[in-house]
């Protein structure tokens, strides 16, 4: 009895373990071969959902979130990025054409402006721009454009809106939560009513000011806004419909006419921007409802538009996702471009109806290396080419011509460059005693130091190359920026070999000394010259290429100090003129010289008249020419003016003139129909993804590395046959026993 009772007592503990044991050989044996079986169907590191495989999908990436969706405030690219894609102002560019040219794109056609003069008579086309009080724009709309389903178009039994007091719940969260939805055609009353929302004083459009000047009544409507605004509730809707706009007459229900105060030939363009979409009464009292702007139901975070998409995802610190709009009127693929398209491939889909993808879906990616890999794996399909990754896919070859690494081209990866609509510039403030004026002295002291910084350098060593020298303001594809001879700053620059080159280090110590300021020292004080720069941390802020700015100082013998500080600071210094030299770069908001000249017209002062001209540059026979030149059509004529502009400016050297910099995109072969574009923003409706080409590739580039994973269940086995031997060993003695 007492031998039995024992071995019953060890066989309770010994046969239970041995039980666990088989079952965890038994769970490790299922799990490798469920991670076999998970390798054969979707890729172990596909980051989106397997039933979304295969589907019409474009999968890019985003870094800063967007602020504002609002067409009325947004003016931002990574918004313009969505809003561009959602509303669809009167106008827009041809998607190939360059230069850049405007076509219609909810209008009829582009219109064409009647002036008038003070009296009201009506002014021939060719008419001096000093004769005419008025240019008359008038705009008629296509008949059948409607907009997107939402529910604020949603209406009840008896015609009354569905969702407006009463009837809204408290528990609903997003769009997504009123699921009746409905929409109504696009009319001329929707365009005027944005119009009227830039002077709203809630919104604090960022261009009233600006439009304030130029179309007729709208800074009197914004100053009667103000002042109804105060006496009401913050949460309380302020119909527009109730507040007439004398620069806008509504004709019929499609047709509307816009009194621009002189001549402005450049607010076309401005009619191409998501500022003059079209905003539905019904959204804007849908939004404006006591409680859901604490939700995100607003305006700013779920856009309402005609466009070919709609927004139907928005989480920005995570993705955001773009769906086709239902309701999107035809419109085709253009069947013209530019010398190379077609042998590009860009005329393949040649009158096809847009859009041809049925979803976009951006990610956030705050990295770059995280962004790059996934392109890589094929999980995004275009992407940029961060400092760390250039050399992976960038090859420059001898000349500098750059290529695509064999890397890349394997992968069939395509690169897109263009030179950007932007200028960056390092500006003098020209009320400053030392570097300001137009005294021989600081102009020649200026001359000295864009001769000295070497822009080519700095191009090479902190873009990657990855620009151009600016020899003015303008860059290419702008009116009046020229190539050759006749384009160089002169007084910077010799024509040396069919190519500009940089005057030696010796001609700047000359004007230095001619200045003065021989070996950097003060000829009547004999103090050394110490020049600051004001800059914020990022961008020019950085160490390395501070360093490096001052090794170019130093070598006309400048003494450059360094004063960093945050951004708001910055830009009080610029706003009162307490700097001597600052960086700053522009992007254009229109294919235009007047857009970049504006920069440096002495009516813009920053100190005198708050405008955009940081550096306070002043002379009135570069104002005189720029008030002729910014209301001229593109002409011999105006080139000619242009010139005259760009002489005066490389004389004077206001600015240290910098770079334009290039744009390096790189594609995969599935996704068609790309082209950079710097200005029209609505280009998704225009790019076709091949999702079979895709798929196969990502299948290809994404195969799971199986050998460790049977490595590791190989030991996992390996490590049960100790337990199994010593197990058997008991059996064995307790069998004798």
């Amino acid at each position: 009895m007492e031998l039995n009772s024992l071995w019953a007592n060890r066989s309770a503990v010994v046969k239970p373990s041995f039980a666990k044991l088989l079952a965890m050989r038994k769970i490790c044996l299922c799990l490798f071969l469920l991670s076999l079986l998970a390798a054969c169907g979707q890729s172990w590191n596909d980051p989106y959902p397997a039933a979304d495989g295969g589907r019409n999908i474009l999968y890019t990436a985003f870094t800063d979130r967007p602020k504002h969706l609002d067409p009325a405030q947004s003016y931002t690219e990574d918004e313009i990025a969505f809003t561009a894609q959602v509303y669809e102002p009167p106008l827009q560019y041809h998607y190939l054409k360059r230069p850049y040219e405007l076509i219609a794109s909810t209008l009829e056609q582009v219109p064409v402006p009647r002036f008038y003069a003070v009296d009201g008579r009506e002014l021939p086309a060719d008419a001096a721009v000093e004769l005419i009080a008025e240019s008359v724009y008038e705009l008629k709309l296509k008949r059948g454009i409607r907009f997107q389903p939402h529910p604020a178009f949603a209406l009840d039994s008896h015609g009354q809106p569905l969702f407006i007091g009463k009837n809204l719940a408290d528990g609903r969260q997003t769009i997504a939560d009123f699921p009746q939805v409905d929409s109504r055609e696009l009319t001329a009353d929707d365009y005027i009513y944005q119009i009227k929302r830039l002077a709203h004083p809630r919104l604090h459009s960022p261009i009233f000011g600006m439009m304030a000047d130029k179309i007729v009544g709208l800074k009197a409507l914004g100053e009667r806004l103000g002042k109804v605004a105060k006496d009401l509730p913050a949460d309380e809707w302020l119909d527009l419909d109730q507040f007439p706009l004398t620069g806008i007459e509504k004709l019929d229900s499609h047709t509307w006419r816009i009194r621009i105060k002189g001549k402005y030939p450049q607010f076309l363009y401005w009619l191409a921007m998501p500022f003059f979409a079209p905003v539905p009464r019904e959204a804007d009292r849908f939004f404006a409802q006591p409680g859901m702007a604490a939700k995100n139901l607003t305006l700013d975070w779920w856009p309402v538009g005609t466009g070919p998409y709609l927004l139907s995802e928005n989480d920005p610190n995570r993705r955001m996702v773009l769906s086709r709009n239902p309701n999107f009127h035809g419109q085709t693929y253009p069947c013209e471009g530019e010398a190379g398209d077609r042998e590009a491939g860009l005329l393949a889909d040649c009158g096809k109806a847009l859009p041809f993808i049925d979803q976009a879906v951006f990610t956030r990616e705050k990295e770059s290396i995280p962004y790059w890999n996934k392109f890589l794996q094929g999980y995004f399909d275009a992407s940029g080419i961060s400092s760390d990754s250039f050399d992976q896919a960038v090859r420059v070859n001898v000349g500098g011509d750059v290529g695509l690494t064999d890397e890349m081209r394997d992968k069939g990866i395509r690169l897109l460059t263009s030179v950007k609509s932007s200028t960056f510039y390092m500006g003098f403030n020209m009320l400053d005693p030392v570097v300001g004026g137009l005294s021989l002295r600081s102009t020649q002291l200026r001359q000295a130091i864009s001769i000295a910084i070497d822009q080519e350098e700095y191009i090479s060593i902190f873009s990657n190359g990855r620009g151009i020298a600016a020899q003015g303001p303008l860059p290419p594809g702008i009116f009046g920026y020229e190539d050759g001879e006749q384009g160089i700053d002169s007084v910077v620059y010799d024509w040396v070999d069919g190519k500009p080159k940089r005057k030696p280090v010796e001609a700047a110590k000359k004007l230095m000394a001619e200045a003065g300021y021989a070996n950097g020292r003060d000829g009547k004080t004999g103090e050394p010259l110490i020049i600051n720069l004001d800059t914020t941390s990022g961008g020019m802020g950085e160490k390395s290429r501070l360093d490096w700015l001052t090794r170019q100082f130093a070598k006309i013998d400048i003494q450059l100090v360094v004063r960093t500080t945050d951004f708001n600071r910055f830009q009080d210094k610029i706003r009162k003129g307490n700097v001597q030299l600052y960086y700053l770069g522009w992007n254009a908001d229109y294919p235009d010289p007047e857009n970049f000249f504006f920069l440096l017209d002495g009516n813009e002062g920053k100190v005198a008249k708050s405008g955009e001209n940081a550096s306070n540059y002043a002379n009135p026979e570069f104002d005189r020419l720029f008030l002729q030149m910014k209301n001229m059509e593109n002409t011999p004529e105006r080139l000619a003016i242009i010139r005259q502009m760009n002489r005066i400016l490389h004389h004077d050297a206001p600015w240290v003139f910098g770079l334009h910099p290039k744009s390096y995109t790189l594609g995969h072969r599935w996704l068609k129909n790309r082209k950079p574009n710097d200005v029209g923003n609505n280009i998704l409706k225009y790019q076709r993804i091949d999702a079979e080409a895709r798929a196969a590739a990502r299948k290809q580039w994404n195969r799971p590395v199986l050998w460790p994973i049977g490595l590791g269940a190989l030991v996992v086995l390996l490590a049960f046959i100790p337990a199994i031997l010593g197990y058997r060993r008991r059996e064995q003695r307790a069998a004798v026993k």
